[in-house]
């Protein structure tokens, strides 16, 4: 699919309507390959800014552009036909106010054909996800551990405990109010989580949560195991595909080393009788 041709067969209001319904999947992509392999399993793929550390070895995702957004947005449209994608807005793209948050999130959207947008934040951004939700861009809101705010959150700590589950369902209620059709829950007690999922009328799609939520997302590089050193308690791995890799690599240097590859099969004579190929 290319960024100029038609939405993918699921649309932000189909998302909705899944509430209390069959779970919702989702993973994260960043790649046409991975986006045409995930397609037919994911009801929406999450081009998150996670891609600025699992692509681009960035140390978080505050040094993610609008530029790198659109590139991997283009890039995964290519592979959708059915999946609903969704594309994460950068840091520094949606804070400064709502008519900032406009201009970004309809340039995404022009520039990569996603059908929603997603920002972090809740009761104070309220206003910018009715400002954009009037205004024809559907917003997928994201609340609990806020990865663009680690700074002042003083780090990927679980949010929601105790004296600050009150904030966290505020949140949660303040995007369902203001026009979100979802909200991610990311890194927050399953108890706080199932009973936001209770009382919010949007699906509530979980990231270190509870398996009680309307659906889960997880970054497909984690759950695929290519990150041998990085295993977050709330991620499992369905794979161990950094260790295959490495095997094959080191099978595919020892045949170089060898002068066993390429060989007679891999390599072109000089002429083939009916033309040379």
């Amino acid at each position: 699919m290319s960024a100029t041709a038609s939405s993918p067969a699921l649309t932000a209001g189909d998302i909705r309507a899944r509430k209390g319904g069959t779970p919702l999947v989702s993973l994260t992509c960043y790649t046409t390959p991975m986006a045409r392999v995930m397609d037919t399993h994911c009801d929406f793929v999450l081009v998150g800014d996670s891609v600025g550390m699992v692509l681009h070895g960035l140390p978080s995702t505050l040094g993610v552009t609008m530029e790198m957004m659109i590139l991997h947005g283009q890039a995964v449209a290519r592979g959708l036909t059915h999946a609903l994608m969704v594309v994460d807005m950068p840091f520094a793209s949606y804070e400064e106010g709502p008519q900032q948050a406009f201009r970004n999130a309809a340039r995404l959207m022009a520039e990569t054909g996603a059908g929603a947008v997603k920002l972090e934040g809740g009761l104070h951004m309220a206003e910018t996800i009715a400002f954009l939700t009037a205004r024809g861009i559907p917003v997928m809101a994201h609340i609990g551990l806020t990865p663009q705010s680690v700074n002042t959150l003083g780090g990927y700590k679980v949010q929601g405990r105790d004296d600050q589950a009150a904030a966290v369902l505020a949140d949660a209620r303040a995007v369902a109010e203001a026009g979100a059709f979802a909200v991610v829950l990311e890194k927050i007690p399953a108890s706080l989580a199932d009973r936001i999922t209770a009382e919010v009328p949007i699906p509530t799609i979980g990231i270190g949560a509870s398996a009680g939520c309307d659906g889960q997302v997880l970054v497909v590089d984690d759950m695929l195991g290519l990150f041998a050193e990085f295993k977050p308690k709330f991620v499992k791995r369905y794979a161990d595909l950094a260790q295959r890799a490495e095997a094959a690599i080191a099978e595919y240097a020892s045949d170089v080393r060898a002068r066993s590859f390429p060989g007679p099969e891999h390599v072109f004579a000089d002429q083939v009788k009916g033309g040379s190929k």
